[in-house]
């Protein structure tokens, strides 16, 4: 199971052991915010005495902070012990997203959860169960004998709610729980396929898991193989695939439902794993290098997400996949690469490899002459020294920009725009080829260098009046969260950048 089953119910927590039906659940979740006076409860009406539960959280020390978790016993006359989840000193629908993901995050181990905090909107209701949903995530499939120190996600969520902005039962109701289901599916399947070790997930497979993702869904798929990109003219990706012994590939899924009046195309850097190929990387920096596919794990499962949600938009996504070995057959420096379109491209380092095979993909979305396209990839460690472990870097059309940066703030995950430093261009310049795809000794602004790069593979609208409408998101910090968990993110892959994506399709859906 790689969700919890969400559930909305007005049924008040008091009834549970006096009524027939429903799960019992193993513990109730409330939450507090953060005050001047200690720790204020925030708490469906008549389910606790609040006074007395705010007096244990101060005799405990709780003062409602962000990722601060309280158990406490079973008020009396009742058999469910309590657990507190900090909200911080604000209650919004971002605090509430963040707190229930944090609380189930923590509480791994229980099969059912029941969350009895008050919420005063539909979004706030929403962000709570999509939160819940999130934070209940756990990968267990590659322990054996440790498998005993690792307790599981919870298996089941209960919301309760007063009914009064989203009727019980009603399609909202529905809508509610199966759009959180659907994020948390998102986030988890790209968190699962960056997990699954590169000796188990190569091109191939990486190809073969997007073809079961998509089945049985309105999804058309198409896949290149090795002799197909050659056909196609497809040099970027076969180009940077060519060391290894597990050839590359090309994943084309097409979601086109009836009346859709826009096209959104996703383009993802899938690296299933970077040794640098020629131009090796130190052993310590091949570590985690796995990460390196997550931008085409995200255009996956945004479009799985949407195609289940039935969302009116129409969507391409583009996996670019090919695995950066060095051997004797692999891409050297001082190579000349032919993008599809033509494009030449001097290989001056061949652990630039990302923004080849995104060359690729740009290059075949643009021809389908979409409405925007967006890529994301872990494509600089210079957006890392740039902005950190928690920002992505965005770069692109400016509006369009804009337009991302408002999606991911809606849904809090921290981006940042970033300029086009257009001095930075000319270092693209070859002496032999159209362009090469990286400067070597050029340690400044390596972030926006690739964003130049990738700039040069968007086409022209449909009819010439200007390029096609572009967002770059780097996510090479904030794809892997190495530091303590928080919120709903755990250690390990974060899945960063697709709960962006599903906004942002979302937003192209409306009329």
């Amino acid at each position: 199971m790689s969700v919890p089953q969400i559930s909305l119910t007005v049924r008040s927590t008091t009834k549970y052991g006096s009524e027939a039906g429903g799960t019992q659940p193993d513990i109730i979740l409330l939450a507090a915010r953060s005050t001047a006076d200690g720790p204020a409860l925030v708490a469906l009406d008549g389910v606790v005495d609040a006074e007395a539960i705010e007096a244990q959280l101060r005799q405990v020390g709780s003062t409602g902070a962000k990722d601060g978790l309280v158990r406490l016993p079973a008020p009396a006359g009742t058999s469910i012990p309590l657990a507190v989840a900090g909200l911080g000193s604000t209650v919004d629908a971002a605090s509430l997203r963040y707190a229930a993901g944090s609380a189930l995050r923590q509480l791994a181990g229980q099969s059912t959860v029941a969350i009895a905090i008050a919420t005063q909107s539909a979004d706030e209701l929403r962000a709570l169960a999509e939160g819940a949903a999130l934070g209940a995530y756990t990968f267990l499939d590659y322990r054996s004998a440790s498998l005993g120190d690792h307790k599981p996600a919870v298996g089941n969520v209960v919301v309760h709610h007063t009914g009064e902005h989203v009727a019980d039962g009603s399609d909202e109701a529905s809508h509610v729980t199966a759009h959180a289901t659907a994020v948390a599916e998102a986030v988890s399947t790209v968190k699962n396929l960056v997990n699954t070790p590169p000796s188990d997930l190569y091109p191939e497979t990486l190809a073969a898991a997007a073809v079961e993702a998509a089945a049985g869904l309105p999804i058309d798929v198409t896949v290149w193989d090795e002799e197909q990109l050659v056909a196609d003219g497809f040099g970027g990706i076969m180009g940077v695939g060519q060391g290894s012994t597990r050839p590359p590939r090309l994943v084309k899924l097409s979601y086109s439902p009836a009346g859709a009046a826009k096209h959104l195309a996703l383009v993802g850097k899938g690296i299933t794993f970077d040794t640098g190929g020629l131009s090796l990387k130190p052993a310590g920096s091949m570590i985690g290098m796995k990460y390196d596919m997550a931008g085409a794990a995200s255009v996956l499962a945004v479009i799985v997400a949407a195609a289940r949600l039935e969302l009116p938009v129409r969507l391409t996504s583009w996996m670019c996949i090919a695995e950066n070995m060095p051997s004797g057959q692999a891409m050297r420096p001082d190579d000349i690469l032919a993008i599809r379109g033509g494009t030449t491209v001097e290989i001056n380092n061949t652990d630039a490899e990302g923004r080849l095979v995104l060359a690729d993909g740009l290059v075949a979305a643009s021809e389908e002459f979409p409405d925007a396209i967006v890529d994301i990839a872990t494509l600089t460690g210079a957006q890392q020294v740039a902005l950190g472990n928690r920002y992505s870097g965005l770069m692109g059309d400016d509006a369009f920009v804009a337009q991302v940066k408002a999606a991911a703030d809606a849904v809090d995950e921290p981006m940042w725009p970033m300029p086009f430093a257009e001095e930075l261009r000319k270092k693209l310049n070859s002496p032999i080829a159209d362009l090469q795809n990286a400067k070597l000794g050029q340690t400044a602004g390596g972030m926006l260098l690739a964003g130049a790069f990738l700039r040069e593979f968007i086409g022209d609208i449909e009819d010439g009046s200007g390029q096609i409408p572009w967002t770059h998101i780097d996510t090479a910090g904030p794809s892997n969260n190495t530091d303590a968990a928080y919120g709903f993110t755990g250690g390990g892959p974060t899945a960063s950048g697709v709960r962006t994506l599903l906004k942002v399709a979302e937003e192209f859906s409306r009329p």
